[in-house]
């Protein structure tokens, strides 16, 4: 894990490959920061959701309107509540997040890492998803890890949930509070 420093901003992504847990991590920052959650995955077009259940990576020309829909859900979000918008997406190239940037302004990254073995094991656990163990050597292979000027901090995923939104939150310089169960909260 990358030593904590302070992040600031309004708006916060969890980043990832597959099966880091960006869902679960998301659901309980944006819980224990009074904030919104923005879940990428609910923006994906048919089409998309399609290629991916298929096992087929998405293209850029795929990922820009998904990723569009993604910023105007959390630009929206933003306007209605005063707390921080928290965004689960995976955003695995600089410019994917670059463009959520040129919508949204300063983002603070938290970039959830793990190893593939890990990874694999718990996308063969889950149920309901439509993103097949498969696509996660695309993803690996696609992932661009944020550079040393994107105002991001690298989470293991090893740590789990809890100790996970723990270092967001001090990275984030937030108060310990405890972490309240989220509604919705998607298996990592």
């Amino acid at each position: 894990m990358a030593a904590p420093v302070a992040i600031r901003s309004d708006c916060i992504l969890v980043m990832g490959v597959c099966g880091a847990g960006k869902s679960t991590v998301a659901a309980r920052l944006a819980a224990a920061l009074g904030g919104r959650l923005i879940e990428a995955d609910d923006h994906h077009p048919e089409d998309n959701v399609r290629s991916m259940s298929e096992g087929k990576p998405l293209t850029d020309e795929q990922r820009w309107p998904w990723l569009a829909a993604v910023a105007e859900a959390a630009a929206d979000a933003r306007r209605q509540v005063s707390g921080p918008v928290v965004i689960a997406c995976s955003a695995l190239k600089r410019r994917y997040r670059d463009r959520l940037r040129d919508r949204l302004g300063p983002i603070a990254i938290l970039h959830l890492a793990g190893p593939a073995a890990l990874l694999r094991q718990r996308l063969e656990a889950r149920r309901g998803h439509f993103m097949p163990p498969a696509l996660l050597d695309s993803q690996f292979a696609a992932l661009e890890p944020p550079g040393a000027d994107e105002q991001a901090i690298t989470l293991l995923v090893e740590l789990g949930p809890d100790d996970i939104v723990a270092c967001a939150l001090a990275a984030l310089g937030a108060p310990a509070r405890p972490i309240p169960e989220p509604a919705r909260a998607a298996t990592p």
